[in-house]
Parts: structure tokens; C-alpha cells; sequence
């Protein structure tokens, strides 16, 4: 693996989340190209019409009714669609990463924009373009990119035509799409991604249920070990990781019902993905979870060696905050579901203004978790605090609470990799301001950058340094010592 000598220091955005140009330079549309803004308390909805005429709406991740299509209405605001307008202004972008100091940077490559309408439509020239200049672009300013293939943005097409990701076409399609994405791309970049947190499924099982869900979760498991075989047989340089949403879960008590069902809840959540995909397997508490799920998977012996001969080079993840979960029936004042991690809010801990725990603890403590249990690089590739910003007067904008997050996590990041795990680099979420994925906002910002636009469309997407813009800075130019 193509292990770099500096730790990497950057930011993470999302294809879906920045660009916009969602009808422009040949892209096809995806799912949440017909998503709403939510609010701070619900999820976004996905918009279609009926076979019927009747209009419909159904969450990310479910699947059109039989005879529906993916429509827009007149009176819905749909925020993927500019985005911040990434696709026009990337250069823009990038040169504030560069003067924050950013040694890498982090994004998706849109498979709408490579494969509009699947492997038969053919490769989209100009989006094989628009990604070079982008990488290119990072390079002119020193920065070691790290791209992710995948971000639930596959074309809406592939669900047309295929039905997503339970057919098993869907691995075919993907492989061929990260196939031309290695080639296309190895002088440039060296260090990708497969899925963005693909134990996602596993949180949003979707109105299907269980079965679909494991079921499209397998595919998706096979088509990231076979994309990984393919990047090394294209060039051996090439290095490939999995990408899995980090849950760090307490037990509520010292009962031992608790403690384990903490466990259990890690390996339903995390271990499920991580052990297969760095292991090369599935785990043996995979059968209490189809049992219990009451899920029958297929797998072929093909799959068994697809697994196995495309295991991750290196594990990357995504870490927010902690929960809490217990056997035990349990009233506490103001509980909140900690982004629907686990079932309880820890009372030891604060909260953001979406309600999700704060805890850089946990991250230590989740640091040492993974290296002890893996024993390969590991990557964090998400973290980051969302939050309401003000606009002063005179233009300035002061996030010390998004500061302050960083800084403890940081602090802790920094502790871990002194104690001896092997991380190699930290991109927070998201260094300039987006659409929310869950929530598909613009007010819920995470951003070094701000960006002058609304969930209801105002704004012309000018650009505002915040203060965190010039502590991240300095963090970086002090390699992670300075932090106050």
C-alpha cells in the first residue's frame, strides 16, 4: 500500500452534496436529485408520481413503487440541484483549501457523470474531464487526493432499468465504472475509496425490509473486492480502502446484559462490514444476524473468492459521535435518539443543535478500537460538527462551537497516533459548506468556508472565510501541535 510519509491533512465533501450541476456536462440524475430540504428534526423525502398520476414520496434509499417515475414539482425546492455550485467554482474552492494548507482532499467521483445511463450508455467524455481537471487542479497545489467511487449517486437509471442494487447486475456495472475510473485516473491519484459508508444500508433498511437490505449490502461488498482486485492488477501503486460509518456504542449499565449488547450492537453495525471487507469473509455473528434479521443470502463460491482476493488495503471512517444502548427500560429527561445511533442519549455528554453526543473521548477510545482490532492503516475520512452560523454585521463569522469540536478531537487524534495507531490522515466533514445528506439542508452547516445560500433558495453562494478557516490553518501548519 502506498503509505504517505506526512500525515495527510484536508477536508471531505460529496459529489451529491457540492456540485449541483446536476442536468449539465452529460450527468444523468440521481435519487436526491428529486430530494427535499428536511428540517433539523426529520429526513429529507425522495419525490415521485404514481402510475396512477398521484404524486408520491418515500425516504432515501427505498425504491420506487411499480409503475412510478422520479418527478419534479413546481413547488418543491430541490438543493442538489446547485448545490454549491462546486462543479462551476471548484478552482475556486480548492485554491482556499489550498491556503488553509491542505496536503489532501477528499471527494466523490459522480457515477452519473462517468456512466450516465449504465455501462451500455457509455462513458461520459466530458465528465472523465471534469474530474481530471479537478485532480489536476488539487495537484498544482501540492494536495495527495483521496476520491471516493461511491456515495448512494449511482444514475437513477441503473434503478430503472435493474432495479438497484439487489440484482446483481449492479456489481458488473460498478466495476466497470471504478475499472474506467483506475485507468482514467492513476497518474493522479494513488489512494481511493470503494463505498462511503457502506454499513449505511444497515440504518436505513428502507421500507423493503431486512432482505433487501443485506441483499444489496452483499452486491455491494462483492463489487468493492472485485473494484479492488482490478485497481491492483491496473497498477500495483494503486491502493484501495473501505469506507464504514464509525459507531462507538456504550452499555447504559455495568449489567452484562448491557455490556453485551453493546458489543452486539457494534458487530451489527460496524464489525459486519469492516471484518468482511478487511478480512475477507464474513464473520461467524454474521449467521445470529441473518437469523435474527430472518435474512437468506445468496453467496457464491465466486463471491467467497471475490471477497477474499480483493480484501481493503486500509480501513477509512467516518466518526461523529457516540451512543448508548441498554436492556434496561430507561427514562431520562430531554433523551434524544443521538442521530438515531443506538437507542439512548448519554447524560454525560452534549449535544449539537441535531442532536447528535459529542464525544471526543469516544473517539480515543474508538481510535485505539480499531488499530488494536484490524492491525492495518487507518484513515478518517469524516468528522465534523453541524451547526447554525451567524453573519455579523461586518461579515465575520464566529464558530468557536465548531472550533472547539474539532479541537477535542483533534487533541484525541493526535494522543491515539502517539499511543501508536497507525493513522495516516484526518479530511473533516466537510470543509466548505453543503447539502446536509440526511437531512438535505444548506442551513445545517459544517464548513471552514461559508456559503451564501438557504434551504429555501436565497443566496448567490459567495464565499466567507470563518474564524475556524484561520484555526484550521494553523492546525495544519503545526502539523496537528497548535490548537488553541
Amino acid at each position: 500500500m502506498v503509505i504517505p510519509k506526512n500525515f495527510l491533512w484536508g477536508g471531505s465533501i460529496s459529489a451529491a452534496q457540492c456540485e449541483g450541476g446536476w442536468n449539465e456536462g452529460g450527468k444523468s440524475p440521481v435519487q436526491v436529485d428529486y430530494g427535499d430540504p428536511g428540517t433539523s428534526n426529520d429526513r429529507r423525502y425522495i419525490h415521485f408520481q404514481n402510475a396512477d398520476g398521484t404524486r408520491g414520496k418515500m425516504r432515501q434509499f427505498d425504491h420506487l413503487p411499480e409503475g412510478a417515475s422520479y418527478t419534479l414539482f413546481d413547488d418543491i425546492r430541490y438543493t442538489n440541484h446547485i448545490g454549491v455550485d462546486f462543479y462551476h467554482r471548484y478552482r475556486e474552492d480548492i485554491a482556499l483549501f489550498a491556503e488553509m494548507g491542505f496536503t489532501t482532499f477528499n471527494t466523490t467521483i459522480s457515477w452519473a457523470r462517468i456512466f450516465p445511463h449504465g455501462v451500455e450508455g457509455g462513458v461520459n467524455k466530458e465528465g472523465i474531464e471534469f474530474y481530471r481537471n479537478v485532480f489536476k487542479e488539487c495537484k498544482k497545489y501540492g494536495m495527495d487526493p483521496v476520491i471516493t467511487l461511491y456515495k448512494y449517486d449511482e444514475p437513477v437509471y441503473l434503478e430503472e432499468k435493474y432495479g438497484g442494487w439487489a440484482n446483481r447486475e449492479m456489481i458488473h456495472q460498478f466495476v466497470e465504472f471504478a475499472k474506467v475510473c483506475f485507468s482514467e485516473y492513476k497518474d493522479l491519484v494513488d489512494k481511493w475509496l470503494t463505498f462511503n459508508e457502506i454499513n449505511i444500508l444497515l440504518h436505513f433498511e428502507g421500507q423493503e425490509g431486512s432482505q433487501v437490505a443485506y441483499t444489496e449490502l452483499h452486491n455491494q461488498m462483492v463489487a468493492a473486492a472485485r473494484a479492488t482486485k482490478t485497481a491492483h492488477e491496473i497498477d500495483a501503486n494503486i491502493s484501495v480502502g473501505c469506507m464504514v460509518a464509525g459507531f462507538c456504542i456504550y452499555p447504559y449499565t455495568c449489567d452484562p446484559e448491557d455490556v453485551l449488547t453493546a458489543y452486539k450492537e457494534f458487530q451489527n453495525k460496524f464489525g459486519y462490514c469492516g471484518d468482511t471487507m478487511i478480512r475477507g469473509s464474513y464473520p461467524t455473528y454474521a449467521t445470529r444476524i441473518w437469523k435474527e434479521k430472518n435474512v437468506e443470502l445468496e453467496i457464491t463460491e465466486q463471491d467467497k473468492k471475490d471477497l477474499m482476493d480483493g480484501k481493503s488495503d486500509f480501513l477509512a471512517y467516518s466518526y461523529y459521535m457516540s451512543s448508548v444502548t441498554t436492556t434496561h427500560e430507561v427514562e431520562l429527561d430531554g433523551m434524544v435518539s443521538a442521530g438515531g445511533q443506538g437507542e439512548l442519549a448519554n447524560p454525560y455528554l452534549k449535544s449539537s443543535d441535531w442532536g447528535w453526543q459529542i464525544d471526543p473521548t469516544g473517539y480515543e477510545y474508538f481510535l485505539h478500537f480499531l488499530n488494536d482490532r484490524y492491525q492495518i492503516p487507518i484513515f478518517d475520512v469524516e468528522n465534523g460538527l453541524g451547526a447554525y452560523d451567524k453573519v455579523e454585521e461586518d461579515g465575520s463569522i464566529h464558530d468557536d462551537y465548531r472550533i472547539d469540536y474539532l479541537r477535542s478531537h483533534i487533541k484525541s487524534l493526535m494522543k491515539a497516533r502517539e499511543e501508536g495507531v497507525n493513522i495516516f490522515g484526518y479530511t473533516m466533514w466537510g470543509p466548505i459548506d453543503l447539502v446536509s445528506f440526511t437531512t438535505g439542508q444548506m442551513d445545517k452547516r459544517y464548513g471552514f468556508i461559508y456559503v451564501d445560500m438557504n434551504d429555501d433558495g436565497i443566496g448567490d453562494l459567495h464565499r466567507i472565510k470563518k474564524d475556524s478557516f484561520f484555526w484550521y490553518k494553523k492546525v495544519i501548519a503545526s502539523k496537528g501541535k497548535d490548537l488553541e
